[in-house]
């Protein structure tokens, strides 16, 4: 099957040059130039991987990602000049998958490409997310959309309506992490402004370990990411 990815950058040599590599290895390639013109691709398109430069006129990388996070969970690989630590962080945090400096080497990302898409679909083949049913289901926890239920093993689990909603985020993208931003905005419906809401954060995360977890002091579920968010671990 031919992948599609979409390549994100205003520097058009930039685009020229990853484009030529990657459709030499029997990807079919989307080319935007702006934020503007990638939002209009992603709507009419079915893409399997991004790649996005940071900094671009009218929408930027990072507004761009979040956009995107919203409603997709495809692959997404950040191409930057912008290439220190707190880009970086930034990045990742906002549900980019990987980050790649400039300059940079074609066959690097070629290869960082093919690892994440190889990724990517075995997670879809081996993690059972079962959209028909309206369930989720990751190792032994299934999370029921439909009556907003949620279940270990046998046993039923009482969840508030704010914990259901930031395990609903977690468990949808195992292995992804989300940081106190996105989770807070999603389950509170609400702007994040750190300080407090990051306390109410750590209270509902506690809680929800205290409810799936067999020993909340090592958590094999719900994992802290130091300095970026936490997020549910893939179960074999």
């Amino acid at each position: 099957m031919t992948r599609t990815i979409l390549i994100v950058d205003d520097q058009p040599e930039i685009v020229e040059l990853l484009s030529l590599y990657l459709e030499k290895e029997n990807y079919r390639i989307l080319e935007a130039f702006d934020g503007h013109e990638a939002l209009e691709i992603i709507n009419k398109e079915k893409l399997d991987l991004m790649l996005v430069d940071l900094m671009m006129p009218n929408i930027n990388g990072y507004q761009l990602i979040k956009r995107v996070r919203q409603e997709l969970e495809i692959p997404i690989i950040i191409i930057s000049a912008k290439n220190d630590d707190n880009d970086k962080i930034l990045g990742l945090g906002l549900g980019a998958d990987d980050f790649i400096p400039k300059p940079f080497n074609p066959l690097e990302v070629i290869a960082r490409v093919q690892a994440l898409l190889r990724r990517s679909y075995n997670y879809t083949q081996t993690t059972e997310i079962m959209t028909e049913k309206g369930q989720i289901k990751v190792g032994e926890i299934v999370l029921d959309e439909s009556s907003f239920s949620v279940i270990k093993g046998s046993v039923v689990i009482s969840l508030t309506k704010i914990e259901y909603r930031i395990l609903e985020l977690l468990m949808g993208s195992p292995g992804r992490v989300y940081t106190k931003q996105q989770i807070f905005e999603r389950a509170w419906d609400d702007f994040y402004m750190g300080g407090e809401e990051d306390n109410t954060i750590n209270v509902h995360i506690s809680k929800l370990r205290e409810k799936l977890e067999e020993n909340m002091k090592k958590p094999i579920y719900i994992k802290t990411i130091r300095g970026l968010g936490y997020k549910f671990v893939k179960q074999s």
